[in-house]
């Protein structure tokens, strides 16, 4: 597996801290770490608290990474499926489910009707 380009570990960061400011008040703060093709995303609370929430795969794209959600009962990330049922999808995809969980919001995945 490839690692990804830093312009698309910018775009990761400023399209995850966008989704955070618009969608999670909770999140004072998101943070990316990269390890080869995987990055690592955590959520900071107001009050310092940092939560892992989950790592993404890069697979050659900027727009559909593979999901693993930060699972505490073993330390660890377990690939997972979001939401939509797929095992990839976007980063802000990923940031929902991953914040649905971990900041008890079950409208996280929730789809808006569509008319």
């Amino acid at each position: 597996m490839a690692s990804p380009p830093e312009s698309t570990k910018t775009s990761l960061r400023q399209r995850l801290q966008a989704r955070a400011r618009d969608r999670w008040p909770q999140l004072a703060e998101v943070t990316t770490r990269h390890h080869g093709a995987f990055a690592y995303v955590s959520g900071r609370l107001a009050d310092g608290t940092t939560l892992p929430l989950f790592r993404l795969r890069y697979a050659d794209s900027a727009s559909t990474w593979g999901f693993a959600v930060y699972l505490a009962s073993k330390d660890g990330y377990e690939n997972s499926i979001l939401p939509s049922g797929y095992p990839a999808g976007t980063p802000e995809e990923a940031l929902d489910c991953a914040c649905g969980l971990y900041l008890n919001d079950h409208t996280a995945w929730l789809k808006p009707p569509t008319n």
